[in-house]
């Protein structure tokens, strides 16, 4: 089967550590089980942009026991495990994904795995959509996913402009995916990421995080949880406030600039953290992005104002300014959670990916029906995961009495 990857001799470990996550991931297990018997899938062609990693191939896996046909390229050059990769294509996957890509062979996976002519997408910051409308090969598409807060906003953008094509499902909008990956997985990922660069200590330290969305609000908890001083950055005044009520300190970046010891984007926007900003900072100050492009922090102005630079460690890059104070890059800017370590857990990549294989199945039976425009997920898919997840748990919840829901349906007391 043809594939791109580091080495096919890597697959022995690949394998062991996707068992590891099939431990982990009870809810997609259950969904697989029923894929197996059912083959609704049969005969469907998925082309997935998505991070290459142990949680990834249980979902691919699960899809590919459905009866589907997968070719799979990395939704981000750091991100990929390269001996899950191997392990993928031993069980007769496409893959075209390696740890390192360069930005031409990134593009170049990606229209590899568009060439399949697939009926169904997914994926992971939107470019595996986008550039299949910039190459025209939308028309034999029933539908498409997406994972990802920036991905949700840029298939947005399309539908608004008129230009989408297809049908595309925002896995990222389930509450079994946004309340859960984003915090948990993004808060805790994201300083696994910084640790392993650093191998700093946070308590104590003043942490920067710029956006209060639910990876910021993850990532604030977990970095409070390490003892260190959090101050929060944002342009929404509603989230601002929110933050200012949850005990963290809000000021603008500028503010930050000057006392902060560690900064983290979460945003989703581009240019977060400038040449102005850099120039205020402390000397030591370490930036980190957690966002899903490498365009939070302005690498063009970090690199006019540096006079050198040097690698210190692995993903750990030292700029040393004009000035003579020395700034600490994480992971080139890009996501640290995936560059820098291994991405989310796999136990609530379990709810996210279960989100993705019924939105698949969802979108199969449904999807020429649907306009192209950007549709939540079902609600009973939502419930529905929630529902395994709690009994994989051995969690046991009420249900509301007759009398209940005729109270509720009530008007008139």
């Amino acid at each position: 089967m043809e594939s791109k990857i580091r080495d096919i001799k890597l697959a022995a470990q690949g394998r062991k550590q996707i068992e590891w996550a099939e431990m982990k991931m009870p809810v997609l297990m259950k969904i697989r089980e029923r894929f197996r018997k059912e083959r609704r899938l049969e005969g469907i062609k998925i082309a997935a942009c998505l991070h290459v990693t142990k949680e990834t191939a249980v979902l691919m896996r699960t899809l590919k026991d459905g009866g589907a046909e997968i070719a799979l390229a990395a939704s981000n050059p750091l991100s990929t495990q390269d001996d899950v990769a191997a392990a993928l294509v031993e069980d007769e996957i496409m893959v075209y994904a390696w740890k390192g890509e360069g930005e031409e062979e990134y593009f170049q996976n990606i229209r590899r795995i568009i060439s399949i002519k697939p009926q169904i997408t997914m994926d992971d910051g939107a470019d595996l959509t986008v550039e299949i409308h910039n190459m025209k090969r939308a028309e034999d598409i029933i539908g498409g996913t997406e994972e990802t807060t920036t991905g949700v906003t840029r298939i947005k953008a399309m539908e608004k402009g008129g230009i989408l094509k297809y049908p595309i499902i925002a896995v990222n909008n389930a509450r079994t995916k946004y309340l859960f990956d984003n915090r948990y997985g993004t808060g805790q990922s994201t300083i696994d990421g910084i640790l392993r660069a650093t191998n700093i200590l946070l308590a104590g330290k003043n942490v920067v995080i710029a956006g209060y969305g639910w990876c910021g609000r993850g990532i604030a908890m977990r970095a409070r949880g390490m003892g260190a001083k959090v101050i929060v950055t944002e342009i929404d005044p509603i989230r601002a406030l929110e933050a200012a009520m949850d005990g963290y300190r809000v000021m603008s970046m500028r503010e930050a600039a000057r006392i902060g010891d560690i900064f983290i984007t979460a945003t989703g926007n581009i240019n977060v953290i400038r040449g102005e900003h850099i120039k205020e900072m402390k000397n030591g100050a370490i930036l980190a992005n957690s966002g899903h492009f490498n365009v939070e922090i302005n690498l063009e102005e970090l690199k006019e104002l540096a006079e050198r630079k040097r690698i210190i460690r692995r993903n750990l890059e030292e700029y040393v300014l004009k000035n003579g104070r020395r700034i600490y890059l994480l992971a080139e800017g890009r996501l640290v959670n995936l560059a820098s370590a291994e991405g989310h857990p796999s136990e609530v990549m379990d709810m996210s990916f279960s989100n993705q294989a019924l939105s698949i199945e969802y979108l199969v039976e449904n999807g020429l029906k649907l306009s192209p425009k950007v549709y939540d997920v079902p609600e009973e898919i939502d419930k529905k995961v929630a529902e395994l997840k709690l009994k994989s748990l051995k969690i046991t919840i009420d249900k509301p009495t007759d009398e209940q829901i005729r109270y509720m349906e009530k008007w008139k007391i």
